[in-house]
């Protein structure tokens, strides 16, 4: 299943609330400012600050 693009109007960032993007291969929402990304199990994701992975700044820029 994939994830719906249209959710990324509503979805947030749990720890900042800020707006999350989505990566290149559409496998993980991204919050710039944290330097976070939530995955996307099954076409959902994972908005669990505990599961999210810390990014690089070179991770982070890799997804303007």
């Amino acid at each position: 299943m994939a994830f719906d693009k249209k959710l990324l109007e509503v979805l947030a960032c749990p720890v900042c609330k800020g707006k999350l993007v989505l990566n290149e291969d559409n496998t993980r929402l991204v919050c710039r400012f944290d330097r976070l990304a939530y995955e996307i199990k099954d076409g959902i994701p994972v908005l669990i600050e505990s599961k999210a992975t810390s990014l690089s700044l070179d991770e982070v820029d890799a997804t303007r």
